[in-house]
């Protein structure tokens, strides 16, 4: 397990926009400066086209999209929606009502490649198990922390080549690296195990590397004692 980084960190967060609470704004970053915007999604409306069906229930209400797993499917909660890139920047805000784990998952068009796991105690980032190639699930790296329920929290993971990052709430950090993870992605997505998740505001950048990233990562790990 890993302690939630110190202020150190969310200082080295200055040299790009700053987080405003709001998601109007293009959120702040370590690795990648947001640049076009992909998919923009606040889940006020039905779904917008090219959402994957999946298991579990989904719905719209109360001007959120909420996901909640059905003991029938024998599987966890999830909904995937197609988006391309190499390097992104995926912002959104999560409420747990209730579930025990949440995660966003990054996958390429026929196999899982990373995600970012929650749970009400901790945050943590991994790199997915290849069945092709008989490789286990990798975690990467967990910060221990609680994040309260039933009170909206917001999320920034960035992915560029082989490195992914989640910083939640502007403070807490968990970085990665990975080969397996530097390939093109295809589609990103919600999963949910338990009774119930609310997700709004959900923004997807196209990122281009910071100049400042290789020295933030090394303060980052010097930190850390890696």
């Amino acid at each position: 397990m890993r302690i939630a980084l110190s202020l150190t960190v969310f200082v080295l967060t200055l040299a790009v926009p700053s987080f405003a609470g709001t998601l109007k704004e293009t959120p702040a970053t370590l690795m990648l400066q947001p640049g076009k915007l992909l998919h923009s999604e606040d889940f006020t409306q039905p779904l917008a086209k090219g959402w994957i069906e999946g298991k579990g229930k989904w719905l719209i209400t109360d001007c959120v999209l909420r996901g909640a797993e059905l003991a029938a499917d024998m599987h966890g909660a999830v909904k995937r929606l197609p988006v391309k890139f190499d390097s992104a920047v995926i912002q959104y805000s999560f409420k747990i009502d209730g579930a025990k784990v949440t995660s966003l998952s990054i996958n390429a068009a026929k196999r899982h490649i990373s995600r970012v796991k929650i749970t009400p105690t901790s945050l943590s980032v991994q790199k997915d198990a290849d069945k092709k190639k008989n490789e286990k699930a990798v975690v990467l790296d967990t910060v221990t922390t609680s994040i309260s329920p039933s009170e909206w929290h917001t999320i920034v993971v960035e992915l560029n080549g082989k490195d992914i990052i989640a910083k939640l709430d502007g403070k807490h950090v968990a970085l990665g690296s990975h080969d397996g993870i530097a390939m093109p992605k295809a589609n990103i997505g919600f999963t949910v195990a338990g009774e119930s998740m609310s997700f709004k505001n959900l923004r997807v950048y196209e990122g281009t590397p910071l100049p400042t990233w290789n020295t933030t990562k090394a303060k980052i790990l010097a930190e850390r004692g890696k």
